[in-house]
């Protein structure tokens, strides 16, 4: 499968000048995210795929957009491959809003809130990527599957530290990833 990173986000770029949460909840996309996000589904164009699982965070969401426009793709909206829950802009949406922003899109499974109420340890974004590569993993269709998700979360399921834009293959069926380095 192919994960990618979601492109830069208001909070990336306030926090990468600065190291402070700013205190954006669910942010958006930069001008420069919605670039990454164009030029991902680009470098993708030519794969093969039929499934796009994505988290159900704006920045996220606005990073399949490209993707979906040029393909048809079953999307499905997975709250397991969310961010690690320690900063303000990890803080999602609810459903009723997101579905306002994105009509296209089946947010009726979500629970308010579908993200956590506190700091998440690295163990339980650990556990959540044990799951979601034992669910890929046991899928025919691994291999044709783009997940648009976070680093955290493609850290604990990888080992693999992605800048945002960027994406990787990944194989569901390989070990998980030794030891982490949390903090890039």
């Amino acid at each position: 499968m192919i994960l990618l990173r979601h492109g830069q986000s208001q909070f990336n770029l306030h926090f990468s000048a600065t190291r402070q949460d700013p205190g954006i909840e669910d942010p958006t996309l930069t001008p420069a995210g919605h670039e990454q996000a164009v030029a991902a589904a680009q470098a993708l164009a030519d794969r093969k795929l039929r499934r796009l699982i994505v988290s159900p965070y704006t920045r996220t969401l606005q990073t399949a957009a490209p993707m979906l426009a040029q393909r048809e793709l079953t999307i499905e909206i997975e709250p397991l491959i969310r961010e690690r829950y320690a900063f303000t802009c990890d803080i999602g949406s609810g459903r009723g809003i997101l579905a306002a922003r994105f009509p296209d899109h089946d947010f009726a499974h979500l629970t308010d809130p579908w993200w956590p109420d506190r700091i998440e340890t690295e163990a339980s974004v650990i556990g959540r990527a044990a799951a979601f590569r034992e669910r890929m993993a046991a899928r025919e269709d691994w291999r044709e599957t783009l997940v648009v998700s976070h680093w955290a979360f493609i850290l604990a399921l990888t080992g693999q530290s992605l800048m945002n834009g960027q994406w990787i293959e990944y194989d569901p069926r390989s070990a998980p990833p030794g030891e982490l380095r949390w903090h890039p």
